[in-house]
């Protein structure tokens, strides 16, 4: 697969000290470097940028690291779900989220290092190659380099916010004013610098947005494959990704300005310009014979070369080892979700469990995992546009409509459903935990809105004033770094 054809082992990090591994050295004596060559795979780092090839490695690096199985790889969209009210734990088993569904997370737990130490391994990548990339001004073309350091803004930008939604209160609590992350924007090769205060949530979120305005600036349109459209960032990824930052901090003029460069003002909705995206017929499909249709937006592509295998794939989590079964009291039940609907046949029974089944594959687990998807933008364009101090209920509820009559076309809301601003608004949420159900969105939802993270099973409920409604920073980190 192109993405992931070269492989090095520098930018290899570990948690925020993120040190640059060099595993084989030159020594000035000729004989022994033409009798040692340095392997393409293991590069000193006055090496790395030394032809596009090896550039090109480094992107592909960078993207390897955010498909980790502690990150988008798995563990973090199954962290954000399990947290919520959709799942049961079945296992009670700490290596497969149960602190984290349970609310017994700590600074020493697993959960609450994973995302932490992969994000800001992730981070440290984009840092080096954007550093990297200056350094080494004539390797690649101008157009390329600019590409490439707007593939890692995009990325970097996706790693803040999961670790500001992760380990920070919500934006809208009091419009950022929290103590959010530290904002890492140097590539760092040693520990020299681990020291390093958190910034506020506000400060996250404007680098956030800056990062993607320049990556929406910079990259490509699309590129020549359906595969590359689907597994790197084009400009419609880092607009699309706007609409979910924007939605976060409540600035939903913000969210429909954003939407509207990739959503046509009436159905059927469709991107003009870029990537042409939309919704494919049967929801299905995305999830089983076509991970690359112009409705995946970005997602995390598996090869048998380098699935995510074991306790961190999804379809292991939610599928073929039963961790977590859905919850019977949670949006399963509710009347929304109705029987013919075509995202129920993403479901299958034993006993009297239900388990969700959109990631169907047993191992070697190559279901792609899903960052961005086109029916998520038009959620948060119909959110937004019901929420904003002048309502357009009209639109909001074409948009819903969309959404929801493509997996049930002969569903018709009550008047009841999209009367009112708040109405509606409550509708769009349940509509999501459906649509979006085991794609890691449950947790944030609550979060961003400021709501209560209800009880269900043996796992209490927590409110927005407890210390459990967000995830404490990790003891490495602690340790580590002595400004927190």
């Amino acid at each position: 697969m192109a993405l992931y054809t070269f492989k090095s082992t520098a930018c290899k990090a570990s948690l925020a000290c993120l040190a640059l591994t060099v595993t084989l050295g030159l020594t000035a004596c000729d004989e022994k470097d033409i009798m040692n060559p340095v392997p393409q795979t293991s590069l000193q780092d006055a090496y790395l940028f030394d032809t596009p090839a090896r550039v090109l490695g480094q992107v592909n690096g960078m993207y390897a690291g955010l498909k980790s199985g502690n990150f988008f790889g798995g563990r973090f969209p199954m962290l954000s779900d399990i947290r919520g009210e959709e799942f049961i734990n079945r296992l009670q088993n700490v290596f497969t989220g149960y602190d984290a569904w349970n609310h017994t997370i700590n600074s020493g737990s697993n959960d609450a290092l994973t995302t932490w130490s992969s994000a800001y391994a992730t981070i440290n990548l984009t840092n080096l190659l954007i550093d990297g990339l200056a350094a080494h001004p004539n390797v690649v073309d101008a157009a390329t380099t600019a590409q490439y350091v707007g593939e890692a803004k995009f990325v970097r930008a996706l790693c803040y916010f999961s670790l500001i939604t992760f380990y920070s209160q919500p934006y809208v609590k009091d419009q950022g004013a929290s103590p959010g992350v530290p904002l890492r924007m140097k590539g760092e090769s040693s520990t020299t610098n681990n020291n390093l205060a958190r910034s506020t949530v506000a400060q996250v979120y404007a680098q956030i947005i800056k990062d993607l305005d320049e990556a929406e600036a910079a990259l490509p349109l699309k590129y020549s494959s359906d595969l590359l459209n689907t597994s790197r960032a084009h400009r419609n990824s880092a607009i699309a990704l706007k609409t979910r930052v924007y939605l976060n901090m409540g600035q939903f003029d913000k969210v429909v300005t954003e939407a509207q460069k990739i959503v046509s003002e009436a159905a059927p909705y469709k991107a003009s310009d870029g990537v042409a995206h939309q919704l494919q017929a049967d929801i299905n499909t995305l999830f089983t014979t076509n991970y690359t249709s112009t409705e995946s937006v970005f997602s995390m592509p598996m090869t048998e070369l380098d699935n995510i295998s074991g306790q961190s794939s999804l379809g292991y989590e939610y599928n073929f080892n039963q961790e977590y079964n859905l919850n019977p009291s949670g949006i399963l039940g509710n009347a929304l979700w109705g029987k013919d609907d075509a995202r129920r046949t993403m479901l299958r029974t034993s006993g009297t469990a239900v388990y969700l089944m959109k990631y169907r594959k047993v191992n070697p687990y190559l279901d792609y995992v899903p960052v961005i998807r086109y029916s998520e933008v038009l959620l948060n364009y119909a959110e937004a546009l019901a929420r904003q101090s002048a309502p357009d209920l009209k639109t909001a509820t074409a948009l819903l409509t969309a959404v929801h009559q493509r997996s049930d076309a002969k569903y018709t809301f009550p008047a009841s459903a999209t009367a009112t601003a708040k109405d509606l608004t409550s509708t769009i949420w349940a509509e999501r935990r459906i649509e979006l159900l085991g794609e890691g969105f449950r947790s944030n939802d609550l979060l961003r809105n400021l709501l209560p993270i209800p009880s269900k099973g043996t796992a209490p409920s927590i409110t927005p004033s407890q210390p459990e409604y967000i995830f404490p920073i990790p003891n490495a980190e602690i340790s580590s770094n002595k400004d927190l």
